[in-house]
Formats: C-alpha cells, sequence, structure tokens
C-alpha cells in the first residue's frame, strides 16, 4: 500500500505494509539511477518480510519519485533529516539501507546495509555514465570537467537534475563507520547486482535471498 508521511520537506509517500506488527522495518533506497534499478528488488523483499510477519517501510526521499519537493534543493543533510522523520513517522525496529543510502542511516537504529558505499563512488557512476553518453555523441568532455561545473552549477546525471550542494556533498560522503548495522554482500544475495543492469530487471531468487537475512536477523 501507499502511505503518506510528513518529511521536513512537505508530504511525501512511502509503500507500507503496516499491520502493527512487532519487527518493523525502515528502508531505505538507493540514491538515483541505483534507486530506480533496485526499486523492484526492495518491493519485492519487502513482500516477503510481510508474508513472514514483518512489517516494513520504503519512504520516497524528497526530490524522488512521487514526491513534489525539487530534487535539485535537496542536500545529503536534507536526506538525513527525512530517515530521521520517516523514522520518528513509522516507528520501525531496525533499517536497511541500499548502496549509498548508508551515508543516511538513523543512527540509533541496528540493521543493515546491502551492499554499501559511499557517496563519492555513487557519484563516480554517474559521471561515468554522462561521459559515456557524450563520448556516443561525439562529445568528449570528462568526468573532472563535469565535475568542477558540478560543484558550482550542478549536473544533470541520468536524468536527473543535481544541485551543486548535492554534488559536493556526494563528493564529500565517505562511507561511515558499520555501528549498529551489519553488512550484507551482494555475494550473499547472489547473482550479478542490480544497479549494475543496463535497464531495471528482477531476479526473484535476489529478492528470497535478502529476505531470507532479514528475516533471521528480526526473528532473533
Amino acid at each position: 500500500m501507499i502511505a503518506a508521511w510528513p518529511s521536513p520537506a512537505g508530504g511525501e509517500y512511502a509503500l507500507a505494509f503496516d499491520k502493527g506488527r512487532k519487527a518493523r522495518l525502515l528502508v531505505l533506497p538507493a540514491l538515483f539511477d541505483e534507486g530506480n534499478k533496485t526499486r523492484r528488488l526492495a518491493a519485492e523483499t519487502m513482500r516477503r518480510l510481510a508474508g513472514a510477519g514483518i512489517d516494513s517501510f520504503l519512504p520516497d526521499l524528497p526530490g524522488c519519485n512521487e514526491s513534489l519537493a525539487p530534487l535539485e534543493d535537496q542536500t545529503l543533510a536534507s536526506w538525513r533529516a527525512a530517515a530521521q522523520d520517516a523514522a520518528r513517522h513509522f516507528a520501525p525496529t531496525h533499517v536497511l539501507t541500499i548502496r549509498a543510502a548508508a551515508t543516511l542511516a538513523p543512527p540509533a537504529l541496528p540493521g543493515w546495509r546491502y551492499a554499501p558505499t559511499g557517496g563519492a563512488p555513487a557519484l563516480r557512476a554517474l559521471l561515468r555514465a554522462r561521459t559515456i553518453s557524450a563520448r556516443e555523441a561525439g562529445d568528449e568532455v570528462t568526468g573532472e570537467a563535469l565535475l568542477e561545473a558540478g560543484r558550482v552549477q550542478g549536473l544533470e546525471l541520468a536524468g536527473y537534475r543535481i544541485g551543486a550542494a548535492m554534488i559536493r556533498d556526494l563528493e564529500a560522503a565517505m562511507l561511515p563507520d558499520s555501528g549498529r548495522l551489519t553488512d550484507i554482500s551482494q555475494a550473499t544475495v547472489g547473482g550479478p547486482a542490480p544497479w549494475l543492469r543496463a535497464e531495471p530487471g528482477f531476479d526473484p531468487a535476489q529478492a528470497d535471498a535478502l529476505a531470507a537475512v532479514l528475516v533471521l536477523g528480526l526473528n532473533r
């Protein structure tokens, strides 16, 4: 089901499986194009969790999906604030971050990080895709030149208009220490990494494997 929740940027939406059960998981999506490519995996994992008696919530970050907030205005700080607000609203017992969402995790929640990465690798992947596209169009722009411009005026990368502040944030955002969170590797989930697909896709076995890890941990 789709649920509304009050983010700092205004009303946002979330995919929610909520029956008021004891175990409640907040899922923070991968960022930008990786979020698009992993969204069905996240949703299907949540369906499996619901079948195992676990509630879960996948909020839209401000500026993403159905959000009315401008993406260009967002920063990692605004997304961290949104993650905290989602945690207060949905009252999760645990959190799962996907990829660079590890940089947004509310620090008080235990849980997991699926294939975590910092902001800089996420930004490099976006820049690499932009340079490949430009090269195919006959433009030999470099990632370094794009980054220099992006720090000042922002960039459009993979169809996302990313503001200058977010570019600078991503460039500086290191993967934090795991703290209360346990890392889940792609080898544990199995198969090729979904964020490396040319187009969004879905492997049911990956959702089965990811859900199995989470159910085991949440039922301890």
